[in-house]
């Protein structure tokens, strides 16, 4: 008996195993928290460049 549980428990195991590798996760990939503020730093960054570089454009036609 307890061979038969043995041999039914790894072969369950690789089942399992094998099930898993077929649905992958649609969890996110992390990102640390250093990552984020940088990310966010540069989003801003981008963000305020192009409104700066428009008002000196506008200031420019105008005068």
């Amino acid at each position: 008996m307890n061979r038969k549980k043995k041999i039914n428990q790894t072969l369950k195991q690789k089942a399992k195993k094998a099930n898993a590798k077929l649905h992958s996760s649609n969890k996110p990939k992390y990102v640390s928290k250093a990552e984020r503020a940088a990310q966010a730093i540069a989003a801003e960054t981008e963000m305020t460049q192009p409104i700066e570089q428009s008002a000196e454009l506008v200031a420019n036609e105008n005068a």
